[in-house]
């Protein structure tokens, strides 16, 4: 294929533009591309003139060649215009997220002659859309420490530690139970240290099985395994040299485990269904519930891995262990629903503060916004009271008389003394944290009656939590409710 001959000045111009741009014959050969692409893919201009398209492994362009008959591509089948977000791949094996802009283009008679396609990397703008909407969420927390609001004594270490942790390289892993800010803590580690510009990438963990979870950490090429139909980009390349937070790391499986140990020792790591090794440059800040030396002692979890992510650990305080941020808490969360409600409901009152600060807050900071976004919506007008906050077994418990001051309300169901007894020998491979964290589970599915949503909520976590500890503890929702 010969490289057409252009005039000078425009040559000039095709060389000068910021977006790359190239070329395709009908049969699918590059004719031309101009500097951009070539600085974009790494590639020497001999290296891809002449070739078939197909050598940039646009992963569009792959699907849509399976449905072009015979034609190279379904530009060339359908005509007009394409315009599509797609991935391409550089000469060493990285994965570029670009917009692609493609045009036939035809001789005075009308011929089909070959097409223009215009390449504009938007992995960049997609980083600084990221950043934008960080700095948007924090735009009204100027009273708080990296939207992290307390004034109590173990809140205070806990900031002198994040800010120490943030200066560093090494890995932090934060433990505290469900709903305490583990999320919030990684956060503020990311915006105050050197890498704050860069992505600040989490994923949770507990919400994939292995397979898929490997998927999501590494990315994977297609046809890696069933149902890969494109290339994908995981999180350890999308996060770059950025932050990458593990969330409910405690369970994450063994032989990932493995895995990410190498990529950790080594610093590299490689695509599913993939050889090409590619560098990992990110920090790791993991986040668990969970007592993950007992899990090491049982063998649930690996103590080599433990070692190298237990660096820098960091520990977040129940909400019951600093009562004296709750009033802060409160204003906190009011400040920001009148906000986004426009109503006008001022704050609460000192019987409902009184009945806040007695509550034991299994659920934590989590709970306590759930409360006050349920007290808002209940509340008529004027400030929350005690009478505007959930009923009792429905997230909030009542006071004792001799406390408050406040009318005695029903008690809750009593629970039973212990849960639906287990198939001999099931909780032996449990650690006590485990089976604890079992009853805990069991408890919430018979106060929401079933309801897996609820259940949810009363423990802090998310549904899908709820439902891989169902399975990972054997618990039968039939069997639940029925012996209540």
């Amino acid at each position: 294929m010969i490289r057409p001959a252009l005039p000078g000045v425009l040559a000039d111009v095709i060389d000068s533009m910021h977006d790359g741009l190239f070329l395709v014959a009908p049969d699918g050969r590059i004719l031309m591309v101009n500097q951009a692409l070539l600085r974009m893919t790494g590639y020497r201009r001999e290296e891809l003139e002449g070739q078939a398209c197909s050598i940039l492994g646009c992963d569009e362009c792959s699907q849509n060649r399976l449905r072009c008959g015979e034609h190279w591509c379904q530009l060339f089948a359908d005509g007009g215009k394409v315009r599509q977000h797609c991935h391409i791949f550089t000469r060493d094996g990285q994965c570029l997220k670009v917009l692609k802009s493609s045009q036939l283009v035809r001789d005075d008679h009308g011929e089909i002659i070959g097409s223009v396609e215009n390449v504009t990397d938007i992995g960049e703008l997609l980083a600084a859309e990221q950043r934008i909407v960080q700095l948007t969420s924090r735009l009204h927390q100027a009273d708080d420490f990296c939207g992290l609001v307390g004034q109590s004594t173990p809140m205070r270490q806990v900031f002198a530690l994040v800010e120490k942790a943030a200066q560093g390289d090494a890995a932090v892993i934060i433990s505290g139970e469900s709903g305490t800010g583990k999320e919030l803590v990684a956060q503020a580690i990311h915006e105050l240290g050197p890498r704050r510009h860069k992505p600040f990438v989490p994923i949770n963990c507990a919400a994939f099985n292995e397979s898929l979870l490997e998927s999501e950490l590494f990315g994977h090429v297609r046809g890696a395994f069933t149902g890969a139909h494109r290339h994908r980009i995981g999180r350890f390349e999308e996060v770059q040299d950025g932050d990458l937070f593990l969330d409910e790391v405690g369970d994450i499986p063994l032989p990932t485990q493995v895995k990410l140990l190498r990529v950790l020792e080594t610093r590299r790591f490689e695509r599913v269904g993939d050889n090409q090794p590619l560098p990992m440059e990110a920090r790791l800040i993991c986040a668990t519930n969970q007592d993950l030396e007992r899990l090491v002692a049982a063998g649930h979890f690996r103590q080599d891995f433990y070692f190298r992510i237990n660096v820098i650990p960091l520990h977040i305080p129940p909400l019951r262990e600093r009562r004296d941020d709750i009033p802060l808490l409160v204003d906190h969360f009011a400040a920001r629903l009148r906000e986004r409600s426009g109503r006008d409901i001022p704050g609460v009152t000192p019987a409902a503060m009184a009945r806040l600060m007695d509550h034991a807050w299994p659920g934590n900071v989590r709970e306590l916004r759930s409360v006050l976004e349920y007290a808002f919506v209940v509340c008529p007008d004027g400030p929350i009271d005690a009478e505007h906050l959930p009923p009792p077994g429905a997230g909030l418990a009542a006071p004792p008389a001799s406390t408050s001051g406040l009318p005695a309300s029903t008690p809750p169901t009593p629970r039973p003394a212990h849960p639906p007894a287990a198939p001999a020998g099931h909780l032996a491979r449990f650690t006590p944290a485990e089976i604890q964290q079992r009853d805990q589970l069991i408890g919430a599915l018979r106060d929401a009656r079933g309801n897996k949503s609820q259940a949810a909520r009363l423990l802090g976590v998310s549904r899908i939590t709820v439902l891989n500890r169902m399975r990972k503890y054997g618990v039968d929702l039939q069997q639940t409710l029925v012996t209540r």
